[in-house]
Formats: C-alpha cells, sequence, structure tokens
C-alpha cells in the first residue's frame, strides 16, 4: 500500500495488522481518484470505516485540507494514528474510534459538512441505504458534494436515495466496485 499521487506521492502505508481489513488496493484507489478528482482545491473529507485510513489520506496529498477517519476497530485507529504520524499529517486529521452511525451523528450536532465522504464498510455487513439516509438526515454532504461507496460487485445500489443520485458505478476486477452519488438536482 502506498500513497498513489500528490505530495506525498510514493510513500508506503502501513495495513491494519488483520484480516478483517480489506484495503482498498493501489489499482482501485487511483480509478476511483480519477472518478472524483483527481486533486482538489481544499474542503473536508470523511473517511467512515478508514481501516488504515488510505482513502482520506490519499485525499490529503491530492489537496484537501482536513479529514475525519472513523473506525470501530483498535488496531485500524492505531493504523491510522501511525500513517499519519509518518506523513506529519496529523494536524490535518481527527480520528475517532466510534460506531459509523454514531459518528455521523456527532458530525452532525457539531454542524459539520463533507466535501466527500467515503464509505467502505465491510462487505454487505451494514446496508448502504441506511448510510445515506443518515448522512442525508445531518445534512453532512456539500451542495457539490459526492459519497463514494466501496462495495461488493455483486451489491447493486440504489439509484435515488433521499436527496441523492446515483451518478456512476464501476466494477474492478470482478469482485470491486465503486458507486458515486451527488445531490439530486431540484431544477
Amino acid at each position: 500500500m502506498r500513497v498513489i499521487s500528490g505530495k506525498y506521492k510514493g510513500h508506503p502505508l502501513k495495513p491494519v495488522p488483520n484480516r478483517l481489513t480489506r484495503p482498498t488496493t493501489d489499482k482501485v484507489k487511483e480509478a476511483l481518484f480519477q472518478m472524483i478528482g483527481p486533486y482538489f482545491d481544499g474542503g473536508n473529507c470523511l473517511d467512515l470505516f478508514a481501516g488504515s485510513g488510505g482513502l482520506g489520506i490519499e485525499a490529503l496529498s491530492r489537496g484537501m485540507d482536513k479529514v475525519v477517519f472513523v473506525d470501530l476497530h483498535p488496531k485500524a485507529i492505531q493504523t491510522i494514528h501511525n500513517n499519519l504520524k509518518f506523513l506529519d499529517l496529523k494536524d490535518a486529521a481527527e480520528v475517532y474510534r466510534t460506531d459509523a452511525f454514531r459518528a455521523l451523528k456527532a458530525a452532525g450536532k457539531r454542524g459539520l459538512s463533507f466535501q466527500i465522504i467515503f464509505l467502505d464498510p465491510p462487505y454487505t455487513k451494514i446496508a448502504y441505504e441506511e448510510l445515506l439516509e443518515e448522512i442525508n438526515t445531518y445534512q453532512l454532504l456539500d451542495t457539490n458534494g459526492m459519497i463514494v461507496c466501496e462495495h461488493d460487485a455483486s451489491e447493486q445500489l440504489p439509484n435515488f436515495h433521499s436527496n441523492f443520485e446515483k451518478v456512476k458505478t464501476e466494477v474492478y476486477g470482478g469482485t470491486t466496485a465503486i458507486t458515486i452519488y451527488h445531490q439530486q438536482s431540484t431544477q
């Protein structure tokens, strides 16, 4: 695992030392950022189910100002802290060990909003519809923001949900899919 592009291009990232976490491959990460960026002019990002923090760190490397990393597993949180420390990114990050739904509620109470929200839960363990509903309830997505869902290729995510419209789905290697949502147009 490594940072693919931007300020920290080529720097290695440590994976979470367990077999429960499935890191996003470099190939999928590069394709994903080509779809959503590939570079950013500031902004805030939420990396929910962050694992090693690879997606959020890639976003920081490509120009995001700040990333909130959330994961429930202690080994993942320690790995995120280690990767941020190695790249001297601690000032650009907040790291929380908590349940995803609790994190969304807390972000809503703080009045936070994000240009990008990464959702990469354990495949088939959490319903994306519930996550999208919570993001909508707490108004966590900026007007021109996007929600990036990484999921099993066999799972079909809805075309519309709450105020979100699916704009693209791509499948990689027959097993991994990326689905992107934007706010629905109000025309």
